[in-house]
């Protein structure tokens, strides 16, 4: 006992110096109670197989999805309106919002599904993400007070009641209490989480890197390029050479020479379908490629010439859209520049070939030096920065020129390899990762809500950990990724194992009996001295043993020794079983006292001690009023 003890004491101790990433302290903590015989292998990695642990990675997948997919922007914004950008306002928005989700799902589902959307609006708004990412998981253990299913320990108080032969607990007979402590959780953390969890970090940003807009903006690719697409229905005046009429659907680019006889080219060839109910849209986004075959209601970029481009269009029938947009679902854009040891510099570019040895398309040249964002497409004014987007295939390629290429994401990071031909300005693959897939938005919200379905609903025979796995397999077999190496991406590990290595120290505590001496010194103690500090005690006792243990298991330690408690004082139990869950679940103290905590720990840039600083205050404020109000809600004599 004494040894886990002190292996406990170390751990917080370094967690509170905050030297050392907490996932590591964890790691090591797992380690010395695993060498000194305190735990066995198989108990040791326990946590790596939770099922908590294995809902966070699904989590965190289904998370990424709504991100990806630009659902999480779409409602941040919904949000945003309706707060006005006022931060205070968006504060009470987020604790009600989650609060209520809370009270359904789980509060890990809860602070996982929410998490990308306060993060976009912090994004979209200029707010810091820091202010509400905290509060965020703190209100998602404060809806879980509102109902019988909001959190595992309302269960097992429940079952210690009814086994015990006490009326069992209605399922919103916890919606008094839970009103009452979200009230209080918005009081204390408002002013909390302004003092304490303005992160200067934003500040720090750097932008080095071109967006995608800003490159197609220099380059003023939307001033030469047109979107035509092929109906299904198509009148043609001109004819071959042999007086048949010219048709476009089912030839190659090879077999039609477009660049040849009209001096434009195709540069992406896009079909997009929808659902019989027009809900769900799937785009593909193809390379226009020598090998590439035209089919009816496909759509044509074209870059060039406009009047040429009418000729081309006029010849086959060919109808244009009004808008032009450029979008980067499959297709991306960088720049990279021509060194001296190029193998194509003095080079056309028509000569190259860079589309059928690259898979990429070059849609312009800036030549001169500068770092001019000009958009101008000749020159700055001052002759320092020329702009080439017209006729390019003639255009002859120089040492020091940059290029603005078009291609797959996967062509485009392949292309930082090649290191004697040219140098990458900027990294594809990370500008891919930032390309919402808007389209897939419908798909992401279905599954979300599937999943949700599956976790409250009892008639659907699926564990909660079970529906997380389906969900985030449905995300990847659905697109809403666009790999699954985008998928693992956004799984926070640092995250995962800190709560995975944690778990077992619950088992080290029980193992050796420290977490029975507690609870039983706490009845001998203060037993005597009435039921107001008895109850006092029960809350902050199982408050003090949820921080180093699952609530789950403090609420199933604790809730027979308040039964037992109530009874020798000669009270009703209620009050006291409703403080062991409000200990077990209002536990804010730490980053790993809670599955929610550790969500957000990474991506609010939290420490050890900011969890202190503002957990620690709504723990005792809590525990405090409720050992006056508990009384009140559930009589002593009931």
């Amino acid at each position: 006992m004494t040894i886990t003890l002190i292996i406990l004491v170390i751990t917080v101790a370094m967690f509170i110096w905050g030297r050392v990433r907490a996932d590591i302290v964890a790691l090591t903590a797992l380690a010395a109670l695993l060498v000194l015989g305190i735990l066995t292998p198989a108990e040791a990695l326990a946590g790596f197989s939770s099922p908590i642990v294995i809902m966070m990675i699904g989590l965190f997948v289904v998370g990424g999805a709504i991100m990806q997919t630009g659902l999480a922007k779409l409602t941040g914004n919904k949000l945003m309106a309706l707060s006005r950008g006022n931060e205070t306002i968006t504060f009470l928005l987020v604790m009600l919002v989650t609060s209520f989700i809370g009270a359904f799902v789980s509060n890990t589902g809860t602070v996982a599904l929410m998490m990308p959307i306060i993060m976009s609006i912090a994004a979209g708004s200029g707010m810091q993400s820091s202010r509400f990412l905290m509060p965020l998981a703190f209100a998602g253990s404060l809806g879980g007070m509102l109902t019988l299913i909001g959190t595992p320990p309302n269960l097992v108080i429940d079952e210690v009641l009814t086994e015990a032969g006490y009326q069992p607990l209605a399922f919103f007979s916890f919606f008094p209490v839970g009103i009452i402590v979200i009230a209080i959780g918005i009081i204390v953390l408002m002013p909390l989480s302004k003092i304490f969890l303005s992160k200067s970090q934003g500040s720090k940003k750097k932008k080095n890197a071109k967006s995608l807009d800003d490159l197609v903006d220099e380059y003023r690719l939307l001033d030469n390029l047109h979107r035509y697409i092929v109906p299904s229905s198509r009148t043609s005046a001109a004819r071959d050479e042999n007086g048949n009429q010219l048709d476009i659907v089912g030839k190659t680019l090879k077999e039609l020479s477009i660049q040849k006889k009209y001096g434009v080219s195709i540069i992406e060839i896009r079909n997009e379908k929808k659902s019989r109910l027009g809900l769900v849209k799937d785009v593909n986004q193809n390379m226009a490629k020598s090998s590439s075959t035209i089919q009816v209601h496909d759509t044509l970029y074209i870059i060039g010439d406009e009047q040429k481009m009418q000729r081309f269009a006029q010849d086959y029938g060919l109808r244009k859209m009004k808008d032009v947009k450029i979008d980067f679902y499959d297709l991306g854009l960088t720049e990279i520049v021509v060194m001296p040891t190029s193998n194509f510099a003095g080079l056309r570019i028509g000569e190259a070939n860079l589309r059928k040895r690259f898979g990429i398309n070059v849609l312009g040249v800036k030549r001169g030096g500068g770092s001019s964002s000009s958009s101008s497409s000749s020159s700055d004014g001052k002759g320092r920065s020329e702009y080439i987007t017209d006729n390019l295939i003639a255009a002859k390629l120089h040492v020091g020129d940059m290029l603005l290429v078009q291609g797959e994401w996967t062509n485009l990071a392949h292309l930082t390899a090649d290191t004697t031909n040219w140098v990458v300005l900027d990294q594809p693959e990370k500008a891919a990762d930032k390309v919402l897939l808007d389209y897939k938005a419908p798909v992401a919200a279905a599954i979300m809500l599937l999943m949700i379905a599956m976790m409250v609903f009892d008639f659907i025979p699926v564990a909660p950990v079970t529906a997380v796995i389906i969900a985030g397999l449905l995300t990847v077999f659905a697109g809403c990724f666009r790999n699954v190496e985008a998928a693992y991406k956004t799984i926070n590990w640092e995250s995962i194992v800190l709560i995975a290595a944690m778990m077992p120290m619950s088992t080290a505590l029980e193992k050796t009996g420290a977490s029975a001496l507690v609870s039983q010194g706490l009845v001998d103690s203060l037993g005597a001295m009435g039921p107001t500090a008895l109850l006092a005690g029960i809350y902050f006792t199982t408050s003090l043993m949820t921080m180093f243990i699952s609530n789950t298991a403090t609420a199933v330690l604790m809730a027979p020794i308040a039964l037992v408690a109530a009874q020798q004082v000669g009270v009703s139990p209620y009050s006291f079983l409703f403080a062991v869950t409000l200990g077990a679940s209002m536990c804010f103290a730490s980053p790993f006292s809670t599955p929610p905590n550790a969500l957000v720990m990474k991506a609010g840039g939290y420490t050890f001690m900011d969890y202190v600083k503002v957990g620690l205050p709504l723990q005792i404020i809590i525990g405090v009023v409720m050992t006056f109000v508990l009384p009140l809600l559930f009589e002593y004599k009931g």
